[in-house]
């Protein structure tokens, strides 16, 4: 049976917008005038009238943590209570007083950051933290997630003590010859290692949970970095619940797994297993190999070639040497896979263009599409790098709406003035898709196109470099046709015509004709994915 939807404001991928488009069997069939569309049917075929809402494709958060989504919506958040330290720590005695841990379970918490406390320029440590409890463990975590605290009882219990030795690529914040309880990279191991794992039916109940809000905000498809989410959890457990939720029909988004390794013996693993780029179904796919260069600029543990402007003491650190580095991008790229690769700071995507360079001069391939994840502070020499690479770059311009009060601040003028350029990219052809590395954000998608048209953040600070902002058109094309590209699937996905699957978003308001500071206050007001709606309605 076909559906023929009528009566809208349909960006296909490409301008004019066209009234109408008509799905068959979970695919597009053509798009269209009215009349063109509706003499396509039958008696027995339905018509819905869009009511002049504006539709396009589904959106397709090209970079995120779906399972770590689905973790955090079961903890206190706390990037809703992060305008002070004090009311960040009373939102913690009040989720502890509602919900208070089962015997064994630990209080966690995420989203704080300690550049939006308006009584304080320090990040919380362990004696704030046993102000809440002394008695139950607590780890409340960064926003950025490459920083995090616990309590007294919580460096007891992960064995932390004076003489612990930091992991290579992480730090332990130390005052007075004690740990103060902050973590950094690596060094959250320490905690993590002793946190309870979630069992499978655990896991289901996060996918399903995180799914729902992705359609809340319009997205049909992610690619996602799962497979460090939880200690004790391992790649193999998630694939099975992934792939069995995908044979029930249980997932509603898409998902393309970016797969995170740390060592070339559990890569080959992975690989031997018949986990290839691109293998798996439309449902649940194998995406690239996913390494983590860096840490964060909020944390200062991004990688920067020069000390940190607001902190000298420090230019952050990568999380592998160069030889590692080299050697998990060789071993990925000999077997055929495809990688994404974190990198913040300019010096670790430094790192991070030697290796590659270095795979490709000694196994050439065409068309790999490795990627840099973030490519947020960046010299213009690198740039042209990731072009004559043939990289393409999974940015999330709703960074902007924090990273705009500090970048300068923390990287100095004269990096910030090269920074965060993924309009210079794209004008030099380079395949620029979006997304939002949710939970550090949430995933919302028109917060994102607003802060990639104004280049603003939504209090009005800012412009950061303007003559970087897109069009309406490159910031929605960033969120559906780039995608795709990403994940090799731009001939399946990412536009509203003949033989793509029928994935496709309705919104309140049409953002052509939006001012573009309300870009944001555009709602999804319904999402189908494979012509089936999974969110709102008409």
């Amino acid at each position: 049976m076909k559906t023929a939807y009528f009566n809208g404001c349909v960006y296909t991928g490409k301008l004019p917008l066209v009234p109408a488009f008509l799905v068959e069997d979970g695919f597009f069939v053509e798009a269209g005038s009215d009349a063109k569309i509706l003499s396509a049917l039958s008696t027995e075929d339905e018509k819905v009238d869009l009511q002049g809402r504006f539709v396009c494709p589904g959106f397709n958060d090209s970079h995120m943590h779906l399972l770590g989504y689905g973790g955090m919506l079961r903890m206190a958040r706390l990037a809703e209570h992060t305008e002070s330290l004090a009311g960040m720590l009373d939102h913690l005695r009040a989720y502890l007083a509602e919900y208070p841990p089962r015997e064994g379970q630990w209080l966690l918490g995420r989203g704080w950051n300690q550049d939006m406390f308006t009584d304080t320029d320090r990040m919380p440590d362990r004696h704030d933290l046993d102000s809440v409890s002394a008695d139950i463990p607590i780890l409340v975590t960064r926003a950025c997630g490459h920083c995090a605290v616990t309590n007294t009882k919580g460096l007891e219990m992960a064995g932390i003590g004076p003489g612990t030795e930091a992991p290579k690529g992480g730090a332990i914040g130390m005052e007075g010859g004690m740990p103060d309880g902050r973590l950094y990279d690596n060094a959250l191991g320490l905690v993590h290692r002793v946190l309870p794992a979630p069992g499978r039916q655990e896991i289901r109940d996060m996918l399903r949970a995180a799914c729902r809000e992705a359609n809340r905000y319009g997205i049909t498809s992610v690619q996602t970095d799962d497979y460090c989410s939880f200690d004790g959890v391992s790649w193999q457990e998630i694939n099975a619940v992934y792939r069995d939720m995908a044979e029930k029909g249980e997932l509603t988004v898409r998902v393309c797994e970016q797969a995170q390794f740390t060592d070339t013996e559990g890569l080959l693993k992975f690989i031997d297993a018949g986990n290839v780029t691109g293998s798996g179904g439309t449902m649940f796919r194998i995406g690239p190999v996913k390494l983590l260069g860096d840490g964060s600029l909020g944390s200062r543990t991004a990688c920067l070639s020069s000390p940190y402007a607001d902190d000298p003491g420090t230019r952050g650190f990568t999380l592998f040497s160069d030889a590692e580095m080299r050697r998990l991008v060789s071993c990925a790229h000999r077997n055929g896979m495809q990688l994404a690769i974190h990198a913040i700071g300019d010096a670790c995507l430094d790192q991070v263009l030697d290796a590659i360079g270095a795979a490709l001069a000694e196994c050439p391939r065409a068309d790999h599409r490795h990627g840099v994840v973030h490519c947020q502070i960046t010299r213009p020499e690198q740039l042209t790098r990731i072009r004559d690479l043939g990289m393409h770059v999974y940015a999330q311009s709703v960074f902007l709406d924090y990273d705009s009060h500090i970048v300068e601040k923390r990287a100095g003028m004269e990096l910030a003035s090269s920074s965060y350029h993924w309009k210079t990219l794209m004008d030099m052809g380079v395949s620029v898709s979006n997304g939002s590395d949710c939970p550090v954000e949430l995933p919302d998608v028109m917060k994102g196109i607003e802060c990639a048209v104004t280049r603003t953040a939504l209090d009005g600070t800012g412009p950061y470099l303007p003559g970087e902002a897109f069009s309406v058109k490159e910031a929605l094309d960033s969120f559906t046709l780039r995608g795709p590209e990403a994940s090799f699937e731009e001939k399946v996905k990412g536009r509203i015509a003949p033989g793509f699957l029928a994935d496709f978003t309705i919104l309140a308001g049409n953002p052509f004709e939006t001012e573009p500071e309300k870009l944001h206050e555009i709602g999804a007001a319904a999402c189908y994915l494979g012509g089936k709606r999974v969110f709102g309605e008409i």
